[in-house]
């Protein structure tokens, strides 16, 4: 009985990563379309009140209400709330200036780095081979900011402190999972850009910081406006696919291991550049897609190394622990 709840559970948590990484595809979609006309403040606030109201529905119908957000953990929450800011607001300013396939591919280095933190926070069991996968998928990021072409894009670097805090964020998941619930670990982050994106909106939402030629700077000063009503189904798909995608991840790494989890985002690595070619019209040139390849392949190969050692260890076979 043990092994089939096992592995039920463990379905259960690579179908919620899928499932939440191509959520969060529609978010980066969202967000890339309306960084051209909003501040990257007042996109946040509206997408947090949009997420909070599904989750107060959520709670509403769910049975439990309010009492599942009840915590004796304020300073982990934010803490991990402090990771989930940063990573957004410095992935969201580079993606302001990047075609949406590169930074996606820049972003997916997280997945490696939480396999890396996954040893040094978690303790958890990394091999050679995996280590070895991490290895490549530096490389990987090393061919996306071209150093050699001169100064490394600065947008490149935003994303990639992008991915330390969001791995980082997944490891306090990792540790609060046994008293704080996904729904709690959504509430308290939406809480988290309400505030900060609101007093972001008093200090320099007059615009008075905006005119930068820099796309990610135009991002972060620009000034409030109305959204007429066709920009409005672009927010709902933010607000709604960051409620449910954030959700369904954070479950993902309540349920199982952290570097068990971290390949399966790499789903949404696709549906980047299909967003790419047909939303923007834009195709990773070629140094852009040695690099995807790179990092993808090695996130990819760490997935079917857990895949193999997890059927040996169910076998009994010693060569499983080689990983």
């Amino acid at each position: 009985m043990t092994e089939t709840v096992s592995a039920r559970t463990t379905l259960t948590g690579i179908l919620l990563a899928l499932g939440g990484s191509m959520m969060l595809s529609v978010n980066d979609l969202a967000i890339k379309f309306l960084s051209g006309d909003y501040a990257l403040h007042q996109v946040i606030l509206i997408r947090a009140g949009i997420g909070m109201a599904f989750l107060f529905g959520l709670m509403h119908f769910s049975g439990t209400g309010f009492r599942q957000v009840l915590t004796r953990r304020g300073k982990d929450h934010l803490i991990r709330v402090g990771f989930v800011m940063v990573s957004n607001v410095t992935y969201f300013l580079g993606l302001a200036a990047l075609p949406l396939a590169d930074a996606v591919a820049i972003a997916f280095i997280s997945p490696l780095l939480v396999t890396l933190l996954s040893v040094l926070v978690l303790g958890e069991a990394v091999g050679p081979r995996r280590w070895a996968a991490v290895v490549v998928g530096m490389v990987g990021v090393v061919v996306m900011l071209r150093p050699g072409a001169g100064v490394i894009q600065p947008a490149a670097v935003l994303v990639l402190i992008s991915a330390f805090c969001y791995a980082s964020s997944h490891m306090m998941t990792r540790r609060m999972k046994d008293t704080e619930s996904a729904v709690a670990l959504s509430f308290y982050v939406q809480c988290g850009f309400i505030v900060v994106s609101s007093c972001m909106g008093l200090v320099v939402g007059d615009g008075h910081l905006s005119g930068s030629s820099d796309a990610s700077l135009a991002f972060l000063f620009r000034t409030w406006v109305w959204p007429p009503v066709q920009d409005w189904p672009w927010f709902l798909a933010t607000g709604l696919s960051v409620a449910i995608g954030g959700l369904m991840v954070s479950q993902a790494y309540r349920l199982l291991e952290a570097a068990l989890v971290a390949p399966f985002e790499y789903a949404s690595m696709p549906l980047a550049i299909f967003w790419g070619v047909v939303v923007f019209g834009t195709w990773p040139d070629l140094t852009a897609a040695a690099g995807i390849a790179l990092i993808c392949g090695a996130g990819l190969y760490t997935l079917w190394r857990e895949t193999v050692r997890r059927k040996k260890d169910v076998t009994g076979d010693p060569r499983g622990s080689d990983l």
